[in-house]
């Protein structure tokens, strides 16, 4: 025996020879089709522009209000950016001046490159004797700068930033010692009594990461009512009015947070101006008339939207985008969601095709263009975040479908367009999900199906009933109602988050439009590892890979299965309560030294109640979470363990033990350079341990509707969903259950052991939260429905479900409507999502060989859509191994 499998998993016949492509296939306009060529070209650069003038106005007002300061900072950040504007764009605006361009944030953390600088520093001197060329000839990582070349450093293994500006990063960064969130928090953090097990607990990598600095926003949806009601110069307005009703009132926070807001919004004012001259230039130096037109009309879109509300669709959709990007340029961002884009869009829409001013052409030109522009956004982190957790991803999530106000279907004509130019011009972003109803319309839900046949994965298929369940539960006691629930969207890859209906009027006529009204919707406690913490309980509190002691022994003898249940609860509480506590202390640093200003005024009730998003100014606010990974891999050890070890006798837990260490007798992933089940190698003494590796295999597994492990699934879940509730975030509400993997489920494996399922070490988790470890679904994809709601998915803030089908199983018209009920089957059981790849193993394989001739092929991960070539090879692995339905 050379490996575990010699065949990619396999559901139904076996395909054909010829590897299939995805039958549908349109292109782009000739414009999208300009700006992706230059995207492909692009590489992801940083730069310390917005930084600099960010840090030089901050040191100069020492002894501000914290939030004016703040304000000024961010000001004099807009004002400085330098505007840059690329052949044949629409829509205009970036967070920096490079195509794919993102900047550090050392106000936030700065640890990061006080802990590289002497190997920036070295690289920077010696790189110049390398050829600058290479830096453009990169295949491998698409436009990822993974490593350092010519006169270009990589930083977090994905930005490019140009050697001459490293000493002034690490400049910045120096300053922001010791007065970062990052730092100001950790110093507070070590208060907390068991501070020490949640260092074990980073270090073991059972949590992934902290979210107070690294991601202090986003998993949330934009709202983007008051600028398209109000324009800049309303609210500027409206501030000014407010400064002089509230100074010297009782309540003198309200002033700070006005006077802060009026500062943002002039610096935002600015920003737009800029863009007007640099239009205006480049008109001057033009030629081409036609593109000579262009620019004029984009001087003249941004001053009018420098100060006014916008006139027209156009105008609608760059403003849109612009203040989209001044949030993202506040923090550093993940998943910040244009939500239910269409509905908002669609009165200027509606108005602008009835008075002949827009027809369907220059509207699906327009919305590719936006395709392109939200592809462009990078998020600047370390690269444990932006790889490990977000693979390079940002998760601007666009949701189609739902409900209105009143209750009837929100599809709208433009809904159709937006999926029209999700297939016309395929890209990452943003991701499209559909807000499955039984009242959206037949047409609809066809097209949606015809975008998802297209390869790309989008749009997920998301319960929309069971969404309003859940928010009508977590946020009632803060006054949702069922109306009021109707207004949600997904913010970021899978998180549900609150909406409202704005009345957004427009020539005398009143449309109520939805919008997010919650801040970020996935802080707190980020991402525990539940095989890893099953690992450590079945080693008394001990990781065995770096041999430190995460947890005081549990003191269970583990002689019953209960028992193991009792101890693995115990280490799981114990995780929990102490990051909660810990990540609150961040998060006040957070709110204190770098408080939201431009997400604030956007989302209500923050203006008309004076207060920012971190003291509550939203009209939600129970918004804190506890994230898992590995469910299944859990579940399936759990199961394995009880029949091999507490009901048949088959095994020891010491024999267990020695068989995780010994991992089953395999070479480890990272050994073989192969991250899934296929391909494993075993070493000379795997016969010690093939009968424990084998009935751990054939143990019963979760997916195949077996009541004895989905039992063990419906108790993990009905205990971890109600235990959560016991924690209180930093506002003071109780936390909620957050079920989704994004890539995490890649390095946590990296960093567990074999587990009693029969996992191997190093090796993936299983992706999502209900989908099947990959081949062990062998009943059909009922079966897996049937496993999958074994539990109430309204109890959590989500559920995730990812499928991967050959493209003949859904070809042609018949397919499709086949493909449609095949989901309706699952969202009626009352699951919450399901997202699919529709591709050919082999086809990603032969990516995975030669990535140059695939740079456009995009796969579906978990909640968000990725070009292939910028995956890791431990989530490729993991893709291509999911179980591949031949029939549906």
């Amino acid at each position: 025996m050379n490996k575990i499998t010699e065949t990619y998993n396999i559901f139904g016949k076996q395909p054909d020879e010829v590897i299939s492509s995805p039958e549908v296939s349109k292109e782009p306009t000739a414009r999208a089709s300009g700006l992706m060529a230059l995207y492909f070209e692009a590489k992801s650069s940083a730069s310390v522009e917005f930084p600099y003038w960010y840090s030089r106005r901050w040191a100069e007002l020492d002894g501000e209000i914290p939030i004016v300061r703040r304000a000024e900072a961010l000001k004099a950040g807009f004002e400085h950016l330098t505007p840059v504007i690329f052949p044949g764009e629409l829509l205009v605006m970036g967070k920096a001046n490079y195509l794919r361009g993102s900047y550090p944030m050392p106000w936030l953390s700065e640890s990061y490159f006080m802990a590289a600088e002497d190997v920036m520093y070295q690289e920077a001197l010696q790189s110049g004797k390398l050829s600058a060329d290479k830096v453009t000839t990169w295949g491998k990582g698409g436009g990822n700068v993974t490593k350092s070349e010519g006169n270009v450093i990589s930083i977090a293994g994905k930005f490019g930033i140009r050697k001459e500006e490293i000493p002034a990063l690490l400049r910045i960064a120096r300053y922001w010692k010791d007065k970062s969130v990052d730092d100001v928090g950790h110093k507070y953090e070590m208060m907390v009594p068991a501070y020490e097990v949640k260092e074990a607990l980073m270090r073991s990598v059972i949590c992934m990461f902290d979210s107070g600095y690294t991601l202090p926003q986003g998993r949330e949806v934009m709202n983007y009512y008051y600028p398209l009601q109000f324009g800049i110069g309303g609210m500027k307005s409206y501030c000014g009015e407010m400064i002089r009703e509230v100074a010297g009132s009782p309540d003198m926070d309200r002033l700070y947070y006005y006077k802060a807001s009026l500062l943002t919004l002039e610096g935002l004012e600015q920003w737009f101006l800029h863009y007007e001259e640099e239009a205006r230039l480049l008109a001057t130096l033009e030629k081409d008339a036609k593109q000579k037109e262009e620019y004029l009309n984009i001087a003249d879109r941004m001053n009018w939207l420098s100060q006014k509300p916008p006139r027209d669709f156009y105008d609608a959709l760059q403003l849109v985008w612009s203040f989209h990007v001044a949030v993202l340029n506040e923090d550093a961002i993940s998943g910040l969601s244009p939500g239910r884009l269409g509905q908002v869009l669609y009165p200027f829409y509606k108005r602008d095709m009835e008075k002949g001013i827009l027809d369907r052409n220059k509207a699906i030109e327009l919305l590719e263009c936006m395709r392109v522009k939200f592809t462009e956004i990078d998020c600047f982190a370390s690269m444990g975040v932006v790889g490990g957790v977000l693979s390079g991803n940002t998760f601007n999530n666009l949701c189609l479908g739902g409900l209105k106000k009143d209750g009837s279907s929100a599809a709208n004509e433009l809904e159709m367009l937006i999926l029209e130019t999700g297939i016309s011009c395929a890209t990452p972003q943003p991701t499209l999900s559909m807000l499955y109803d039984e009242k959206l319309p037949e047409e609809l839900l066809m097209k949606g199906i015809e975008c998802t046949k297209i390869g790309t994965g989008y749009p997920a298929w998301v319960n929309n009933q069971v969404a309003m369940e859940f928010l009508v539960d977590n946020y009632g006691h803060e006054g949702m109602s069922m109306e009021e629930a109707r207004a949600w969207a997904i913010g970021g890859c899978l998180e549900t988050s609150p909406g409202s209906w704005m009345p957004l009027t427009l020539d005398g006529v009143e449309y109520y439009i939805p919008g997010g009204s919650a801040p970020a919707t996935s802080v707190g406690v980020h991402f525990l590892s539940l095989p890893k913490l099953l690992e450590v309980v079945l080693f008394d509190g001990m990781d065995m890979r770096t041999g430190q002691r995460v947890f005081q022994p549990h003191g269970f003898d583990l002689d019953s299965y209960d028992e193991l249940w009792e101890a693995f609860k115990d280490y799981f509480a114990q995780s929990v309560e102490v990051l909660t506590l810990c990540n609150n202390i961040q998060h006040d640093a957070w709110r204190k030294i770098s408080p939201s200003l431009v997400n604030s005024m956007l989302k209500p009730d923050c203006l008309a109640k004076g207060k920012d998003i971190g003291q509550k100014g939203c009209r939600y606010n129970t918004t804190f979470n506890v994230e898992i990974c590995g469910t299944t891999n859990l579940v399936n050890s759990l199961a394995s363990l009880k029949k091999n070890v507490y009901e048949n006798t088959e095994f020891s837990l010491a024999e267990y033990r020695d068989a995780i260490l010994a991992n089953f007798g395999y070479k480890t992933a990272r050994e073989i350079g192969s991250y899934s089940l296929i391909d494993q190698q075993p070493r000379e003494e795997y016969m010690n341990f093939k009968r424990i590796h084998k009935l751990s295999q054939e143990a019963p597994k979760f997916g195949n509707d077996n009541p004895y492990v989905d039992e063990i699934f419906k108790n993990w879940e009905e205990w971890y969903c109600d235990m959560v509730h016991d924690y209180r975030s930093l506002y003071d509400e109780p936390m909620y259950a957050c079920q989704i993997s994004v890539s995490t489920h890649a390095p946590m494996g990296a960093v567990t052991l074999a587990t009693p399922d029969g996992r191997l070490s190093g090796t993936t988790f299983a992706d999502g939260s209900v989908s099947a470890y990959p081949g062990t679904d062998k009943n059909g994809p009922y079966a897996l429905f049937n496993s999958a709601t074994c539990w109430d998915h309204s109890k959590s803030q989500n559920s995730q479900l990812n499928m991967k089908i050959h493209p003949s199983a859904v070809k042609g018209r018949d397919g499709s409507r086949k493909f449609l009920e095949l989901i309706r089957a699952y969202l009626r059981k009352g699951g919450f999502h399901v997202q699919f790849n529709i591709v050919d193993s082999r086809m990603l394989k032969k990516a995975q060989a030669d990535p140059d001739q695939f740079r456009g092929l995009m796969v579906r991960v978990a909640g968000f859509t990725q070009y292939w070539v910028e995956l890791g090879k431990a989530i490729q692995d993991e893709v291509i191994a999911r179980t591949e339905y031949e029939e549906v």
